[in-house]
């Protein structure tokens, strides 16, 4: 079998098996995907080694949550996930993948700062921006914490408010996006981000008032 439809099943197997909700799961692979594509093409011809490094990011892109310890043990997903890899990519390419999504993390960066992957500097932002690109989605951070609050809307929505004030919003004032595509992309969706928050508190300041028993 090909090698994306082997990963994209992958996550979708992977997901059920560890319960990870549809905030981290295959949909949420599929956009990191298409960022990193975007982000890609609009880097490839000023940085000429990525030609050769395409299905490694991608291959990052798919799989990045697939060793996230919010759900399971980084290991034994990292171990996963090279254990489907090793009959589809060469040791040096799985090794690269390993390390992209290791520490590509907004916890990690934020801890370690980047890494020094050396060639494979570029691949690794544009699947560390992709996934942050993805993260503007409001609704998506609410799907997240309402499960795991086990169905609480009123945490979730406060969480995701305090989510978005202290991470997501903050985003290019803490220069995390060093690709033009990607300044240029998340200032529109960051825009988005609020005026979806705007609609999210006109919905929960008036749905319970006008609506009565």
């Amino acid at each position: 079998m090909k090698l994306l439809p082997t990963l994209l099943r992958f996550v979708q197997m992977t997901s059920m098996k560890h319960r990870i909700d549809e905030s981290h799961s295959l949909g949420h692979s599929m956009e990191v995907l298409h960022y990193a594509n975007h982000i890609y093409k609009d880097n490839v011809i000023k940085y000429p080694e990525l030609y050769t490094q395409e299905a490694v990011i991608y291959t990052a892109a798919i799989v990045h949550d697939m060793c996230d310890k919010k759900y399971l043990n980084q290991t034994d997903g990292i171990c996963q996930i090279n254990n489907l890899l090793k009959h589809k990519m060469n040791y040096h390419d799985i090794d690269k993948v390993e390390k992209i999504i290791s520490t590509m993390s907004y916890s990690t960066v934020k801890k370690n700062s980047y890494p020094n992957l050396g060639n494979f500097q570029m691949a690794y932002h544009i699947v560390r921006e992709a996934d942050l690109l993805a993260a503007y989605d409001f609704d998506r951070a609410i799907i997240y914490n309402m499960h795991r609050s086990d169905g609480d809307f009123s945490k979730s929505y406060e969480n995701s408010i305090e989510l978005f004030n202290n991470r997501v919003l903050k985003h290019h004032t803490d220069e995390l996006f060093i690709t033009d595509y990607s300044k240029k992309k998340g200032l529109e969706l960051h825009e988005k981000a609020l005026s979806q928050i705007q609609s999210w508190e006109k919905i929960v300041n008036t749905y319970d008032c006008t609506y009565i028993l």
